[in-house]
């Protein structure tokens, strides 16, 4: 049987309800382009990044790429997500791969210059 793969982005999470809805938002897109991907948080959101794993492991899963949306590889990223990634992988069997924040990749500057474009033109 091949090992199926499942996308998760993972943001960070907040307690505050506008911030959840603006990174669903933000995910949407890629949530409905990308087979099997969902959001998924770090800490004060559900579903948290454990959840998720429980999840997908239950559905049959065996491998999950972590897409942090995150601007930059500060302690969460180099420390507090891999400590978790290397915990899930041990209690759940399952290979998981955490990629660069996503403001690593040179498309988000882009997007940033045409957002600022847009504003100036408005």
């Amino acid at each position: 049987m091949a090992s199926r793969t499942k996308t998760l982005l993972l943001a960070h999470g907040s307690s505050d309800e506008n911030w959840r809805r603006t990174f669903e938002s933000l995910a949407a897109p890629t949530l409905a382009s990308v087979p099997d991907s969902t959001i998924t948080y770090m800490e004060l959101c559900q579903p948290s990044l454990q959840q998720s794993i429980a999840e997908g492991t239950a559905k049959g899963y065996s491998q999950f790429i972590v897409v942090p949306l995150f601007l930059a590889a500060g302690r969460h990223l180099r420390v507090d997500v891999p400590k978790m990634i290397q915990s899930l992988e041990t209690e759940y069997g399952v290979t998981i791969t955490l990629t660069p924040p996503i403001g690593e990749n040179p498309h988000l500057g882009v997007a940033i210059k045409a957002v600022v474009e847009d504003t100036l033109e408005a």
